[in-house]
């Protein structure tokens, strides 16, 4: 008998084979119950030896029980977005960009690539080992959803053959469509509300905090596109597209295989129109062709705009379209008072859902397109996703059917709408408001703010309407006995949300559904209880971005919390001293001032304080120098034995400025779990880097700074 570590060894390396036959290659060599015997196998003996289980072993991609919640992360290089082109028209400029950029007559070559409508992700691996998945968030910065990409099978935990050293690899997570529809059918038949489609279940599942669940439920993935440190000496990706898709293939990771390579616009051209219909054929959601010239030297030439790279587009297939009547224009107040018109449309079938809304974002767009309640309207899902009112049919228009008028008061509280000179959005100023009060408390309990699982906005809804909860600060007083015996309809959830326009898709209805009132129940009670009672002690810079001050985003909040420390810190700043943080500028100084200076923001914060939220670590005023003093630290990557906030509160306490990001003035870049392009940027620059230990080291004695 082979000894264990090698019987291991070779068990992981045959299931890893098989793995990439069955997602790669899409050709499986074993049946299901083999594949499960030798994962079985593999786990018995991994119990046996518990010293052998190593982190990239197939047995080990789900960890068993659901995570607390999502940290950030910060890409190694931007994630930009595609520019777009919608016919032969534009396809033809864009080349027509891409051959002046290049001072070239000659066609260029060109990859084709189906355009997956999922999840976008970025994996990444040191060594060919899996360290991280995050989602593309706002570019620079995404979720640290991890732990769920490791429990998706189609995604190796270990690549075949990869260079040394840090790769991030670029991808779409998405929903095939058989697991979807077996997905709904489930839903269905516990009475859960329905996903609208594919890409919502993706995303919704790739954000649920259990990686057992995502496991379970089957997504898939693609990839496309990698990138290295930069100034990494040898390079160690493909000079072109094309060499990339087949090597990132021979690694181990599923590569979409329609891809084409393009001598010329004409044959791009071609390629989208051939696709037009044949999409429908495939076993998931397309909707476009991504298209990118081949070469990396000719990119590097082309470079990028401030959104987008010049070297690539996405033609989007022509949207699909359909008549229906627009019955009437509601009005919905977001959480800053903002009031957008929303369409209610007779309910039409287009794309495979049920259309009855569709958000008309101002009065002007109303009053330009010229669409009055009561017309019958060509209805658009641009993208395949987002549905649209592309214009009124006015030829059969009723005579004297009389124009849309934007309400001049607020439809909740009936507050006089105001609008400022330079902005086309109406707004309640009513602080107070009800809808304004549920859409803030929906986004203060958000992941990205407070994470308070379980506060959905069917309960912010019915806790606000029996006068349960007034502010953030009444959330803290719930109790148990007066959550378990409320009664709300759990079916009719999303049926509410989509009728009040509450999400970035209120569009569509998944048809009648039998409406059960039912009871919160204890055990749904002490869980929320639980969840708001954990999020008193988050870091500050929850609580800020929580707050729901206009233009104040989580970058920002982070930013303050970083430079100030405490939220009186915070909240006594000047507009000059907080122009001078990082992420702030003038726009958001002014909203962060008369935020603070309202008398309801005072008030509010004092009850916050008194219910026991972290407002952060006070730092006094005036001290005397400090051992750090004169010394900017950068910390990056995620900490095991500190926080971010604790980590900054020493730091400061010490003297020591933290910044945000590394540049020649930097005096030390700690690096903990996970670092990315702050470490790589600090090491070409030649500045220090110590570890979390010797973070710990310099905190205990900082007279031996740097700690080398």
């Amino acid at each position: 008998m082979p000894a264990p570590a090698d019987r291991i060894d070779a068990l992981r390396a045959r299931i890893r084979h098989h793995e990439e036959r069955y997602y790669v290659h899409d050709d499986p060599e074993i049946s299901d119950a083999e594949f499960d015997g030798l994962m079985r196998e593999l786990r018995e003996l991994e119990a046996g030896h518990p010293d052998l289980v190593t982190s990239d072993s197939p047995s080990q991609r789900v960890s068993g029980r659901p995570v607390e919640g999502f940290a950030t992360a910060e890409h190694l290089l931007p994630m930009l977005s595609l520019d777009n082109a919608y016919d032969d028209g534009e396809l033809s400029a864009f080349d027509e960009r891409v051959r002046k950029g290049l001072a070239i007559d000659d066609p260029v070559r060109y990859v084709a690539e189906l355009k997956i409508d999922g999840l976008s992700i970025a994996v990444t691996y040191d060594d060919g080992r899996f360290v991280r998945g995050v989602t593309r968030g706002d570019g620079v910065i995404g979720e640290d959803v991890s732990a769920n990409v490791r429990a998706i099978q189609a995604i190796p935990l270990r690549l075949s053959k990869a260079p040394a050293g840090r790769l991030e690899i670029r991808g779409e997570i998405y929903f095939p469509r058989p697991a979807f529809a077996r997905l709904n059918e489930e839903r269905e038949a516990s009475g859960e509300p329905l996903f609208a489609n594919p890409r919502n279940a993706a995303a919704g599942t790739l954000r649920n905090l259990d990686p057992q669940l995502v496991a379970r439920r089957g997504l898939r993935a693609f990839f496309y596109h990698a990138v290295a440190p930069p100034d990494v000496d040898p390079d160690p990706l493909p000079g072109s597209q094309i060499a990339l898709l087949r090597t990132l293939a021979t690694w181990g990771l599923p590569v979409e295989k329609h891809w084409q390579g393009c001598d010329g616009i004409a044959a791009v051209q071609a390629f989208c129109a051939s696709w037009a219909d044949t999409r429908r054929q495939l076993p998931f959601d397309t909707d476009g062709i991504v298209i990118k010239v081949d070469r990396r030297e000719e990119r590097a030439r082309l470079g990028y705009t401030s959104k987008f790279p010049r070297w690539a587009t996405a033609f989007k297939f022509p949207a699909q379209q359909v008549t229906t009547r627009l019955l009437r224009i509601d009005v919905q107040v977001g959480r800053t008072g903002a009031v957008t018109p929303l369409a209610v449309l007779e309910p039409v079938l287009l794309a495979g859902s049920t259309i009855q809304y569709a958000t008309l974002h101002n009065d002007e767009e109303i009053r330009r397109k010229d669409i009055r309640p009561g017309d019958q309207v060509l209805l658009e899902k641009g993208g395949d996703v987002i549905p649209k009112i592309v214009k009124p049919i006015l030829g059969v228009r009723p005579e004297g059917l009389p124009p849309f008028e934007m309400p001049t008061t607020c439809p909740e509280c009936h507050s006089t709408l105001e609008r400022p000179d330079d902005e086309v959005v109406w707004r309640c100023p009513n602080p107070s408001c009800p809808a304004r009060l549920r859409r803030s408390l929906e986004h203060f309990a958000g992941r990205r703010a407070m994470n308070i699982d379980g506060l959905g906005q069917a309960l912010v809804d019915k806790l606000v309407s029996l006068g349960l909860v007034h502010d953030y600060a009444d959330l803290y007083h719930l109790t148990v006995e007066t959550l378990a015996d409320l009664k709300f309809d759990a079916q009719a959830r999303r049926a509410d949300r989509v009728a009040a326009g509450r999400t970035a898709r209120a569009d569509e209805t998944s048809g009648p559904r039998v409406l059960t009132p039912r009871r919160f129940g204890e055990k749904s009670a002490s869980a929320l209880v639980a969840q708001i009672d954990a999020s008193r002690r988050h870091d500050l810079w929850r609580l800020i971005f929580g707050l729901g001050i206009r233009h104040v985003g989580e970058r920002g909040a982070q930013a303050l919390a970083d430079a100030f420390g405490t939220m009186a810190a915070v909240a006594a700043a000047r507009v000059e001293q907080l122009t001078a943080v990082g992420d702030v500028g003038p726009v958001v100084a002014a909203s962060l001032r008369r935020f603070f200076d309202a008398p309801e923001s005072v008030a509010l914060l004092a009850r916050l304080e008194a219910a026991g939220l972290h407002m952060g670590r006070p730092v006094p005023e005036s001290r005397a120098p400090g051992p750090l003093d004169g010394r900017t630290i950068v910390l990056t990557g995620t900490l095991q034995t500190l926080t971010r906030e604790d980590a900054t509160g020493q730091l400061l306490a010490l003297g020591a400025k933290v910044a945000g990001s590394v540049s020649r003035k930097t005096s030390l870049v700690v690096a903990g779990e996970a670092a990315g392009s702050k470490l790589d940027k600090a090491r070409t620059l030649g500045v220090p880097v110590v570890d979390e230990a010797r973070l710990q080291q310099l905190l205990d004695d900082p007279t031996r700074f740097p700690v080398l």
